[in-house]
């Protein structure tokens, strides 16, 4: 019978590659198990502009389930628990701020390009529509330039003005009328 006590180092020897392959090493605060991402979805699974062309929504952060919302890439555990907690919300503006608290400021944008409250076109404050991934201060200057919105055709001529059918498609997704 063969002795298991040569194999033991080479175990260990692999524990880091595996936390490392099963995101545990991306961790700032030092507390694996509170910093470490939920499972995510892969790349293939969630594609902002074939959902925008298949007319899909973003997640709500207001009627998403804790598990679909651990789906999103950079989502903790920590961050699902804050979101569910503080529902219902008003707008992104409050969204944003647990998230920023939860996973930070670059992990809360980068998590806009799947979950989002859709904003009132008619009423959203300039610091919400800077909150949509790719909007700068042009961009929302012209959002509110064409105040007020009567209806979505209008909102993608006036856009279209600026950006291309594929790129009014996917601010669409990030904005409603009353």
């Amino acid at each position: 019978m063969r002795s298991k006590r040569p194999l033991l180092p080479v175990g260990i020897l692999l524990l880091p590659a595996v936390a490392l392959a099963c995101g545990g090493g991306d961790t700032d605060s030092g507390e694996a198990e509170e910093a470490a991402p939920v499972a995510t979805m892969e790349a293939a699974t969630i594609d902002p502009a074939a959902d925008a062309a298949d007319g899909n929504m973003l997640l709500n952060p207001n009627e998403a389930s804790g598990e679909t919302l651990g789906a999103v890439a950079g989502m903790t555990e920590g961050a699902v628990v804050a979101l569910m907690d503080a529902r219902p919300f008003a707008n992104m503006v409050d969204v944003h701020a647990v998230l920023v608290g939860a996973i930070g400021e670059e992990a809360a944008l980068a998590a806009y390009e799947w979950l989002w409250l859709p904003l009132s076109l008619n009423d959203a404050s300039t610091e919400e529509i800077l909150l949509i991934p790719g909007v700068g201060d042009r961009m929302a200057h012209e959002f509110e330039e064409y105040r007020p919105y009567v209806d979505m055709d209008q909102f993608r001529r006036e856009i279209g003005k600026y950006v291309d059918e594929e790129e009014v498609a996917r601010l669409e997704r990030y904005v409603r009328l009353n």
